[in-house]
């Protein structure tokens, strides 16, 4: 069955203003995490002490972990909202299988 676009619907066209402001914070945060990274890649050349790397991997992870939720939830939010109001009943189904995966994949990333 062919997939049907939501992409001009209502819902669609009013949450692009909010799609930008999300978008720019997520790249903001991901511009940041990617100079911790960069940090921490000095500190291993560097010598530098395990823990203090450790502590800089934790909080690195942590920072990455918030893009997953921002982003989770505009999907959320968007895309699944949208699905659940007006997509079929077999759209419906596969955006939870889809949601489902993802909260599978990111369990086993948490180590839960």
């Amino acid at each position: 069955m062919k997939k049907r676009s939501l992409v001009g619907s209502p819902a669609i066209r009013t949450a692009v203003p909010m799609r930008i402001t999300r978008d720019a914070d997520v790249i903001e945060r991901l511009r940041r995490l990617e100079g911790q990274v960069r940090g921490i890649e000095r500190m291993v050349r560097d010598g530098r002490h395990c823990v203090d790397i450790l502590t800089q991997l934790a909080a690195a992870r942590g920072a990455l972990q918030e893009v997953e939720r921002i982003l989770l939830r505009a999907h959320l939010q968007t895309c699944v909202a949208n699905v659940m109001k007006s997509g079929t009943a077999e759209q419906r189904e596969r955006t939870i299988d889809e949601i489902l995966s993802v909260l599978k994949r990111v369990e086993r990333q948490d180590g839960r």
